[in-house]
């Protein structure tokens, strides 16, 4: 009894493993005529798990290009496409990088199509399906979650902005470039190689190599930015903070913490970050600026003064830092306008309206250096060129007021 069991047994394998061979020819077969549908049903009625290690293999790449279906499968059976043929090993290596190899092409190109047609969500899943299928191509990855926030899928484009800050990528590359012989406009090549046989065939002239910036930043900022959006503050705080530790010495990453400590209205903790920022940079007059804002709005106006006269003094083309200047200096007339409106016509009385008079002079004497900058920089500037004219006109300056005069009324001013 137990030789015939084992007999038994025996037979039934082998006409197991024949229907399994038999069922994968079918699948394949269906496959070759583009009938996937049909492929997919046979494959679903097979368990891998029950089959022989030699036919595995076989039934993880059917499956694949099953699910696959030559490129026109849905985004939930690519992902399953490529989770089955991440699973294939073995003899059909070389299929397996072929099928790969097909795939990228066709999600790069359709990515590509889609953005050029400014379906940026469709853009983005194949980008995303071209990174799965070759996860160190991180360009892929980066695509992927740019667009996807561009449309606003914010909590898709989150997970891909993470998944990006976990491989640490940078986006730091290597550009190869040299100017077209013909029209003097600079031309990129892929490869260095490419670059220096365009050089030698004489098309182009003048070649050069530059590395490109770090997209570090803008992916930070960009997942700081979605919790926020979410009100997980605590967790927008968190991924910058993690970044900074990890490169403690990047400015750009530290402004962006100080910027995000400013949107979420803690402004002691902005101030605290812009003064460590300025002792790394002391040449960044935007910084100054910011410093110089903080201090006016907390109404320390002679260390607001400090900080917009050295940004006008690091960049004499500061407009923003020269305009808050001017009204700084201006808001200090109110105070002499209301006493003066106050006194009565005693003696004294007029002798104290003349001195609050001189002092209102002296006031606007003293906006006009910083207000005559801002029209030099920028001649359209209307609000400056007005205030400008009732300035020259309170002073008794006739010759400038007339001349801003014309000046406002070219502006389209009264």
């Amino acid at each position: 009894m137990k030789t015939k069991f084992i007999a038994a047994f025996a037979i039934l394998i082998t006409t197991f493993s024949f229907a399994q061979k038999k069922e994968l020819k079918d699948a394949e077969k269906a496959i070759k005529k583009n009938n996937f549908a049909e492929a997919k049903i046979i494959l679903r009625q097979l368990d891998p798990n029950s089959m022989e290690d030699k036919y595995k293999a076989n039934f993880y790449y059917l499956n694949a290009e099953a699910l696959y279906a030559n490129g026109s499968a849905n985004n939930d059976d690519v992902s399953k496409a490529l989770k089955s043929l991440g699973l294939v090993q073995g003899s059909l290596d070389a299929e397996s990088a072929a099928l790969k190899k097909t795939m990228i092409e066709s999600f790069v190109t359709n990515a590509n199509a889609a953005y050029e047609s400014q379906d940026y969500s469709l853009s983005s899943k194949n980008f995303e399906n071209a990174y799965r299928v070759s996860p160190k191509d991180t360009l892929y990855l980066y695509y992927a979650a740019i667009t996807a926030s561009g449309v606003q899928e914010f909590d898709r484009a989150l997970v891909l902005y993470e998944e990006l800050d976990d491989v640490g990528y940078t986006g730091i590359e290597t550009e190869y470039f040299a100017i077209d012989k013909t029209t003097g406009v600079e031309e990129l090549f892929s490869s260095k190689t490419i670059r220096d046989l365009s050089v030698k065939g004489g098309a182009v002239i003048k070649p050069g190599q530059r590395t490109t910036e770090s997209k570090r930043e803008e992916i930070v900022k960009a997942i700081a930015s979605i919790y926020k959006s979410k009100g997980e503050n605590e967790k927008a705080l968190n991924a910058i903070s993690k970044a900074r530790k990890e490169n403690p010495e990047d400015l750009s990453l530290l402004i962006s913490e100080a910027n995000l400590y400013f949107e979420l209205g803690d402004n002691d903790k902005f101030k605290e970050l812009l003064k460590v920022a300025t002792a790394k940079d002391p040449k960044n007059p935007e910084l100054q600026f910011n410093l110089g804002v903080l201090s006016q709005e907390s109404g320390d106006f002679d260390m607001a003064k400090k900080y917009y006269d050295k940004a006008i003094e690091l960049d004499p083309t500061y407009v923003s830092a020269q305009i808050n200047m001017a009204a700084m200096l201006l808001e200090k007339e109110k105070t002499l306008i209301e006493e003066m409106n106050n006194l009565g016509g005693s003696a004294a009385d007029n002798k104290r309206y003349d001195q609050l008079k001189s002092q209102r002079t002296e006031i606007y004497k003293s906006a006009i250096p910083y207000l005559e900058a801002v029209m030099k920089t920028d001649p359209a500037q209307i609000d400056a060129a007005i205030t400008l004219m009732n300035i020259y006109s309170a002073t008794g300056d006739t010759v400038k007021f007339k001349a801003m005069k014309a000046t406002v009324e070219s502006l389209g001013g009264n």
